[in-house]
């Protein structure tokens, strides 16, 4: 999903899903870094994680993340030092997830289930042209391909766009469907976060809406959109962010995003990370386990397809994993 109502991206040159300027192209690096040096490298010291070597085939450990306080803006999942001879940083050496609270996390653990076979499979939609807020074509773009994809594996998949999906048969989808894959403007209420919303062509589709559906099957959510992960500054105690009431609805794990992303990289990010799952599959269902590793996989292509530049770094670290 884009969020509402920016024409630009963290550096003024593709069109963006957010609404917050971004920090200083200059302190991108020095952020990364000091996050690394004083934070996360010496959490990783203490769990003794050791950087594999490059030919080790070996899967990497999980981590989760639960930040308060200032942490909860900062990109604990890209920490490092980029660019230099010592380039290093926590995609060497663990896949790392977040989790509102670790009670939720628990829970989670706790009570997970298999997914139903009735309902596995991948509803997907792209709301391009919501009314009053910025065209975004390269969702349309972006949900042909992943529809593609599960069309080639023999997946179970459903797609609807546009003007076609009402927001009463997008929760009827949701109830039908394990996973969902929404691209489309999004917005959050800080003041309510229960109306924090997606913004189809029909209206909005609201957290609250989502919610009271009581979606018993809900595995995977990907949120194609910018700031979904993004709580309020003065709220940094709590849970305010789409990615965090999409888990309260039921959803065991979240795709989201901490600030702007780009048409240009997000579809590659997207057909990345379901060609990774899709590999993983066996049948026509479709399970999203897998699903922290496949966007550090994803997440990682993109990395490599770019330089460390600040704006290259901003094109990738704004994608974060919440949940299982």
């Amino acid at each position: 999903m884009r969020a509402q109502a920016a024409e630009l991206d963290p550096l003024g040159h593709f069109q963006a899903r957010g609404l917050r300027p971004s920090q200083e192209l200059k302190e991108v690096h020095h952020i990364l870094a000091g996050l690394w040096k004083n934070v996360v490298k010496p959490i990783l010291a203490a769990l003794a994680f050791s950087r594999p070597k490059s030919s080790s085939q070996a899967e990497l450990p999980r981590i989760w993340w639960c930040p308060t306080g200032p942490l909860a803006f900062l990109p604990l999942h890209a920490a490092g030092i980029y660019g230099k001879s010592d380039s290093e940083s926590i995609l060497d050496y663990a896949v790392s997830s977040y989790t509102p609270t670790i009670t939720s996390l628990a829970d989670r653990v706790k009570h997970h289930s298999a997914i139903k076979a009735d309902v596995s499979g991948l509803f997907l939609t792209c709301q391009p042209n919501a009314p009053n807020v910025k065209s975004i074509p390269g969702t349309t773009q972006e949900v042909k391909s992943i529809y593609g994809q599960f069309i080639k594996h023999g997946a179970r998949v459903l797609k609807v766009e546009g003007s076609d999906l009402t927001v009463e048969k997008g929760l009827e989808y949701m109830d039908k469907f394990s996973s969902i894959h929404l691209a489309s403007h999004a917005s959050q209420d800080q003041k309510e976060p229960l109306e924090s919303r997606f913004l189809f062509h029909d209206g909005p589709l609201t957290l609250s809406n989502i919610m009271q559906k009581n979606l018993k099957n809900a595995d995977l959510a990907f949120l194609s959109a910018c700031q979904t992960s993004a709580g309020e500054e003065k709220l940094s105690e709590e849970v305010v962010h789409l990615a965090a009431g999409m888990l309260a609805a039921g959803y065991c794990r979240v795709v989201a995003t901490m600030w702007s992303i780009g048409d240009s990289h997000a579809p590659e990010v997207a057909t990345d990370f379901y060609d990774y799952l899709l590999h993983q599959q066996c049948g026509s269902g479709f399970d999203g386990s897998q699903s922290a590793y496949a966007l550090h996989y994803a997440t990682q292509k993109l990395r490599k397809r770019l330089d460390n530049s600040p704006k290259s770094l901003l094109a990738w670290t704004p994608y974060v994993h919440y949940g299982l």
